[in-house]
């Protein structure tokens, strides 16, 4: 990861991303980046909140070049899906400026992104593993062609890509306000607070995956969690096969929101309440 200073009219636009290591080398304390010096556990860092956010005095450059390379800036972020390959940023940027002028902090659920306006929020699944964080995109990068998102560490800890360095993951964009509301409109009773919801007999799905050993790893998983029956459901969507883990038939035993609190802090915070047929 790299980060590029660019000086025109006054105004600075910090771009970070992955280039060469010699590149922008004399900015940095630290050469070859890293985790920190002492293993943390991150396991309980809360997802980034989507909030209303004007756009970034600094970061929305548009269209600008890095490396020669000419990159646009979406008008907004409202309906972005993509899925690509996942890396991570550490120890070495930690503390330095971020494309819209903030400090990056490697303890805080956030990302780099190329194209996404600066501010946004977008939720980020793992699709090998099926853990999902949610990240405010503060930072520019990263300038490999291959790499979708640069996550910031602890977002990468929560989402089980440290080790192997990148994943493979899906990014969707989320509209600010929008995950307040998710538990009422899950419960399907307009007007009746979520915890209150009558789950008996309803089910959750947690993820949809399309490798089955990882859908089932992640079913293993949660059945040594809660108790509740655990499934998982093979069906096409889009030509695609896709291995839904799901909780169900609940037993009514927890409330909506407990069981969506469980299920956050083991790495699904994108479980919902599904209608069968």
């Amino acid at each position: 990861m790299k980060h590029w200073l660019i000086v025109g009219l006054g105004a600075v636009l910090l771009l970070g991303g992955c280039a060469s290591k010699d590149d922008n080398a004399g900015r940095y304390s630290i050469k070859q980046d890293r985790g920190p010096d002492q293993a943390i556990d991150l396991s309980r860092v809360p997802d980034a909140v989507p909030r209303a956010e004007p756009p970034s005095r600094w970061g929305n450059k548009n269209p600008y070049t890095v490396l020669g390379k000419r990159y646009t800036v979406l008008p907004s972020a409202e309906g972005y899906r993509q899925r690509g390959i996942a890396s991570w940023y550490g120890k070495k940027f930690h503390g330095h400026t971020t494309s819209n002028g903030e400090v990056y902090d490697m303890y805080q659920m956030s990302a780099a992104h190329k194209s996404l306006p600066l501010p946004s929020y977008v939720r980020v699944t793992n699709l090998d593993n099926g853990r999902q964080v949610v990240v405010r995109v503060n930072d520019r990068g990263p300038f490999h062609d291959d790499r979708l998102i640069d996550l910031s560490y602890a977002a990468a800890y929560r989402l089980g890509v440290l080790q192997q360095g990148t994943a493979r993951v899906e990014v969707e964009a989320i509209s600010p306000g929008a995950s307040a509301p998710v538990l009422a409109q899950a419960s399907g009773l307009s007007g009746v607070p979520a915890e209150q919801a009558a789950i008996n007999g309803r089910t959750l799905q947690v993820v949809a995956l399309s490798n089955a050993d990882n859908a089932e790893a992640v079913a293993l998983k949660l059945r040594g969690l809660l108790d509740e029956p655990v499934q998982v459901q093979s069906g096409e969507r889009d030509g695609r096969l896709l291995h839904r883990v799901r909780l169900g038939p609940l037993s009514g035993s927890h409330t909506l929101n407990w069981l969506l609190q469980q299920l956050s802090q083991a790495g699904y915070p994108g479980a919902h309440l599904v209608d069968l047929p």
